[in-house]
């Protein structure tokens, strides 16, 4: 594996871990920290303007590793498929204008008052590849996330890596994962999946799971606080040949969120050279 212990170049800040920054103080924080790579969330970029942030952000020199987040394909009606898909294009050329290198998907879970996993299943492939053209067009890769089990019913119904690398090869050219820690430490078949994975690992994001979780979303831990075996992740996926950056993703909302983002963002160098 690389060694991480006197050298950040491989640390990338997601801004959803200093959620009180926008992405100018955000641009800014990285610079004072010696930062080099960046993972900005749409609302920061879009409260920035696409045009402005695009050119914060080649003018600081921040790899822009990938954008947060599209998806969400999953709709009750044609209207709400046809809105997701709208705005998923949407989404590709926000990241195709600020250079990202792929962008995020969070698929969606079930329609509101559905139990139709499967539908929900087949509206999510078909979601990504209606906007696949798009993508492809723009250069930019989509990352499909596989979200803890526990989001399956609002927020994601591809759940493991399996599931994600089934849809990657039945989609083809241009769709990769995303390896988020959080999401995927507990899979009993994750070593099998994570080389499965070879060639389309578009993303790998850290932080910790804490025991207890006290809450499904915004209460993620640092690297180091939790129970995942964060080294023997990342000799996995560093073995499937993954050589990018590691995005420090941290939801947290009762206690990193309420500290000062400078604080927060020492404490993740630290802890990326100590832990990750």
């Amino acid at each position: 594996m690389r060694d991480f212990s006197s050298d950040r170049q491989w640390l990338a800040l997601n801004t959803v871990t200093v959620k009180s920054w926008s992405l100018e103080q955000a641009i800014d924080g990285c610079a004072r920290a010696g930062i080099t790579a960046i993972a900005p969330w749409r609302d920061i970029v879009q409260r920035c303007g696409v045009e402005r942030a695009a050119k914060l952000l080649r003018a600081s020199g921040l790899t822009i590793t990938c954008l947060c987040r599209g998806g969400m394909f999953t709709a009750a009606d044609e209207p709400g498929r046809r809105a997701a898909i709208d705005d998923n294009r949407r989404a590709i050329d926000e990241a195709a204008a600020i250079g990202a290198g792929s962008l995020i998907l969070v698929v969606g879970g079930l329609p509101p008052g559905s139990k139709d996993l499967v539908g929900a299943h087949r509206q999510v492939r078909d979601g990504i590849a209606a906007v696949l053209p798009h993508a492809r067009a723009a250069a930019v890769p989509l990352a499909i996330e596989p979200l803890h089990p526990m989001t399956a019913a609002d927020r994601a119904c591809v759940n493991t890596l399996a599931h994600a690398n089934d849809l990657c090869e039945e989609l083809g050219e241009g769709v990769g994962v995303a390896i988020d820690a959080y999401h995927v430490w507990w899979d009993p078949d994750l070593p099998r999946q994570v080389a499965r994975s070879a060639g389309r690992i578009l993303s790998y994001h850290v932080c910790d799971w804490l025991v207890p979780t006290r809450d499904l979303v915004f209460d993620r831990g640092m690297p180091g606080d939790g129970i995942i075996d964060l080294p023997r992740l990342r000799g996995l996926v560093e073995d499937a040949g993954y050589a990018g950056h590691c995005d420090v993703e941290i939801l947290s909302a009762e206690n990193w969120w309420k500290r000062d983002p400078d604080e927060v963002v020492r404490i993740c160098i630290e802890r990326h050279q100590s832990v990750v």
